[in-house]
């Protein structure tokens, strides 16, 4: 039978079920426990929130060519992607969200916005 909060040890006051003597040592807790996975979950969120900005940037009338060497000096990171889509036709577009891309020749992109 758990008395003692998970955090600071202090002995446990209230319902039987109680973890914690606080908010504070429960998020604290709760904060360590999950510090490796949210610097993962952090870090790729800011890099498609990167990518999308970018892609919203070089696309504001929602479909326009673009070079590679374009995307990558603004910054653009072709590995982080929120979504694959195949064509009935074999075409496959890369979308970061609603904002994406189908390769063409030449090292030419064009890019899309889809609309929900």
């Amino acid at each position: 039978m758990q008395n003692t909060c998970l955090e600071c040890n202090e002995k446990l006051i209230g319902r039987i079920d109680k973890k914690f003597c606080n908010d504070a040592c429960r998020n604290t807790y709760n904060n360590r426990l999950n510090k490796d996975s949210r610097n993962l979950i952090r870090n790729v969120n800011n890099r498609l929130r990167k990518n999308y900005r970018i892609l919203e940037d070089l696309n504001p009338n929602q479909k326009t060519k673009v070079s590679r060497s374009r995307l990558v000096e603004k910054g653009f990171d072709f590995n982080y992607l929120t979504t694959v889509y195949t064509t009935k036709a074999g075409k496959t577009y890369y979308f970061v969200y609603n904002q994406g891309y189908l390769p063409l020749e030449d090292d030419y992109f064009a890019l899309v916005k889809r609309e929900n």
